[in-house]
């Protein structure tokens, strides 16, 4: 019982072929295949930037797949957690904890309104499911941000494979049936 959000769902369903101006955090959730991908940090601003101006073509839409495809490269470049919020402050404010937000953090599905918790979810972080469990603590829309902080996390401390597995089990047998494990 799940869908797109309402304004890609209007524009997939529409004779409109051209992007729609959108900040919505699709494009930051979407794009982890740019920062694993890339071979700079140049390519995976690039291949963000493609992959956001299909429909979210907004300087923040933009930004917030960018701002995520930086992180996940760098994170998978070994670069320390000092420097990669120093690289991603230079898209967003980071100067806040959690604490500080979470008892007045509302349901927010713009780039601007998710992608700077979900960075600072990962930044205090202790290890991937750490990471995941702080952007849930949140509320709002938990689930993009735990997928934004989970790619950036995933690509920083790996991915624990009990998890992978226990995941899978979760998954309808058609899913399952088109995965392959490594």
């Amino acid at each position: 019982y799940c869908s797109y959000g309402m304004r890609f769902n209007m524009w997939l369903n529409s004779d409109y072929e051209e992007p729609y101006n959108s900040f919505g955090n699709g494009s930051a959730m979407r794009v982890s295949a740019a920062g694993f991908f890339a071979e700079t940090l140049d390519e995976a601003r690039q291949l963000a930037r493609a992959s956001a101006e299909v429909t979210h073509n907004h300087p923040e839409g933009i930004k917030g797949a960018e701002s995520v495809a930086t992180g996940i490269y760098l994170a998978l470049s070994g670069v320390g957690k000092t420097a990669i919020a120093a690289s991603l402050a230079e898209y967003w404010n980071l100067n806040f904890s959690l604490n500080e937000i979470r008892s007045d953090y509302e349901f927010d599905e713009t780039c601007q309104g998710t992608v700077p918790q979900a960075i600072v979810a990962f930044l205090e972080s202790t290890d991937f499911e750490d990471a995941i469990r702080n952007a849930v603590s949140l509320g709002g829309d938990s689930d993009t941000l735990a997928a934004i902080t989970g790619s950036i996390a995933g690509a920083y401390y790996g991915i624990p494979d009990d998890m992978i597995l226990r995941a899978f089990q979760y998954l309808d047998e058609y899913l399952s049936s088109k995965i392959e494990f490594y």
